[in-house]
């Protein structure tokens, strides 16, 4: 009876090591396939500068309720590829102005069209705006062609940047932690200013990215009084009083368009 005994304890011993291995294992498992949601929550306390990225997928956007919701930023989509120009964007622009919020412009890159093009696009889609943010270029792989090689594709990204900088000024490139280590971190790690900025988009807190970052895309299911439906969301980093000096030097940076 004893040497019974000792076996079911060994058994039962043994049984419980190996639940808990397969507890362990799909806890594990759960955390690697389980759905993610494209949303973090930021503290306010520390990033308390706040903005929107919005296009014509939005609506008709409220921008004063915007503005009245401590929204201080937004960007605006203005075009994309070599010929697409967001039909919303300066109506838009007007009304994101009037209500006193500093505005971008943004245009999704095309991985298969060249870079020249594609500034050209950009530079006539904003040539009638005064923007108070560097121009943006949207850079990621969903949405795009598949199978244009990153060579390529970098050196359109490059011609881009120097086109539209020489015409407007400071550039910032939106992307995610996949675009960075493709497209960005190898092409730009300047810190001296001579490089376009990081806008990351990352739902991970801090964000997934090895540079330093100007604008934190956190959220694509934001909720924001003026805005019917969901909404992306970003941060500045940095105090209120840092934000304030970046918008003072881009005011010495930026190029406005010459007036026709």
């Amino acid at each position: 009876m004893k040497r019974l005994s000792d076996r079911g304890a060994r058994a039962i011993a043994i049984g419980l090591v190996v639940l808990t291995a397969v507890l362990a294992g799909g806890v594990a498992l759960w955390r690697v396939l389980r759905p993610r949601q494209p949303h973090v929550e930021v503290d306010y306390a520390r990033y308390p500068v706040r903005g929107l990225d919005i296009s014509a997928h939005n609506g008709a956007p409220d921008f004063d309720s915007i503005a009245a919701a401590g929204i201080d930023f937004v960007y605006l989509k203005a075009s994309e590829g070599l010929t697409l120009n967001d039909p919303a964007f300066l109506r838009n622009y007007l009304a994101a102005r009037r209500a006193g919020l500093k505005v971008g412009a943004y245009h999704f890159f095309r991985f298969d069209c060249d870079g020249m093009g594609q500034a050209a696009n950009f530079l006539t889609s904003t040539e009638k705006c005064d923007l108070q943010l560097p121009m943006a270029i949207d850079i990621e792989e969903w949405g795009n062609p598949a199978g244009v090689a990153t060579e390529i594709i970098n050196e359109r990204i490059a011609t881009m940047v120097a086109v539209v900088g020489s015409q407007r000024g400071p550039t910032i490139i939106y992307t995610n932690k996949n675009g960075d280590a493709r497209f960005v971190r190898h092409q730009y790690d300047s810190l001296d200013g001579s490089d376009p900025e990081l806008w990351i988009c990352s739902f991970t807190d801090p964000p997934l990215t090895r540079r330093p970052w100007r604008i934190w895309q956190h959220s694509h299911v934001g909720k924001v009084p003026g805005i019917v439906g969901e909404v992306d969301l970003n941060i500045f980093n940095g105090s209120r009083g840092e934000w304030l000096q970046w918008l003072d030097s881009l005011s010495n940076t930026i190029k406005q368009p010459l007036r026709r």
